[in-house]
């Protein structure tokens, strides 16, 4: 059970009170956009990007383990390391771009 600690001047409210008090439902202000929240490329690019986060280190490390460093997992799995770096950097960026067009966009338009 849970106590709630009151400073000086407030007075203590008992567990009954408690429990009676009315619940207030937040009325949320109606949304007057016509589309979605989040515009249909902009999760198409995480989709996309996460999916590449998985398959791109996996896919890597397993090419060069016995291809390229015939074996030894430790440079292999720096390389995956490497890759998934790259990904994630590309992401940011393509990102980062987008953003700076739709400010470019907005500044044309006022």
């Amino acid at each position: 059970m849970a106590t709630r600690r009151t400073s000086k001047g407030e007075e203590k409210i008992t567990e009954k009170e408690e429990e009676t008090a009315a619940i207030v439902p937040v009325v949320s202000p109606k949304n007057d956009t016509k589309g979605p929240a989040v515009p249909g490329s902009v999760i198409a690019k995480l989709l996309l990007f996460t999916l590449a986060m998985v398959v791109a280190p996996l896919g890597s490390y397993f090419l060069t383990v016995n291809t390229v460093f015939s074996g030894n997992t430790t440079f292999a799995g720096a390389t995956a390391a490497v890759v998934a770096n790259v990904v994630l950097i590309t992401y940011v960026l393509v990102a980062m771009a987008e953003d700076t067009k739709e400010q470019g966009e907005a500044k044309k338009s006022q």
